[in-house]
């Protein structure tokens, strides 16, 4: 098993690189939202340059990238198959199948912005943009505590995190509506 350092190696740069394609891909949703609300030519310029931005990131990235992560991690259940015996290794896979729906999601907004038929705010993109962060805490403290009774305090860190970012996000608003005053 002296492979085994390298492929779980693998399958954790592949998780980072999907994260960071899921981090980035709402932030330039709202751009591209934002964007069709300027005048012309800026909405057109800065347009199709946010959609080609999108479509390497989600597909040179972001899918590659979610891929390869669900292939290693497919290998090292293969290696260690005690893993699946453990309660929070269940726990760990319902948050992973909570990624993959938020994934598929993200994608239905991916084609909506391609085709200019999102019906979506800037301000809702915002808020999407923090769906991955939770799910990426819980699986983190999961795979770190190895303990399913903890992620019940998990979830509720979570959910307080989740409260603070709203709350973060309200006050932002209203500062950016501010200064768009000014």
């Amino acid at each position: 098993m002296e492979y085994y350092n390298y492929i779980k190696s693998f399958h954790l740069i592949f998780v980072i690189t999907w994260f960071a394609g899921l981090f980035y891909i709402p932030r330039l949703f709202v751009y591209q939202i934002e964007a069709n609300q300027k005048p012309s030519p800026d909405k057109e310029i800065l347009g199709k340059q946010l959609k080609l931005m999108a479509k390497r990131l989600w597909f040179i990235i972001t899918w590659p990238s979610a891929i390869l992560a669900t292939l290693f991690a497919v290998w090292l259940l293969i290696i260690m198959p005690q893993w699946l015996e453990q309660p929070w290794m269940h726990v760990k896979l319902a948050f992973v199948f909570l990624l993959f729906i938020y994934h598929l999601k993200t994608h239905q907004f991916y084609k909506q912005l391609q085709t200019d038929t999102c019906k979506k705010t800037s301000s809702f993109m915002r808020i999407w943009n923090e769906g991955a962060t939770f799910i990426l805490f819980a699986v983190v403290f999961l795979v770190i505590l190895k303990s399913a009774i903890n992620w019940v305090w998990g979830i509720v860190g979570i959910l307080v995190l989740g409260v603070l970012i709203i709350l973060g996000f309200k006050l932002y608003k209203k500062i950016r509506e501010k200064n768009s005053e000014a």
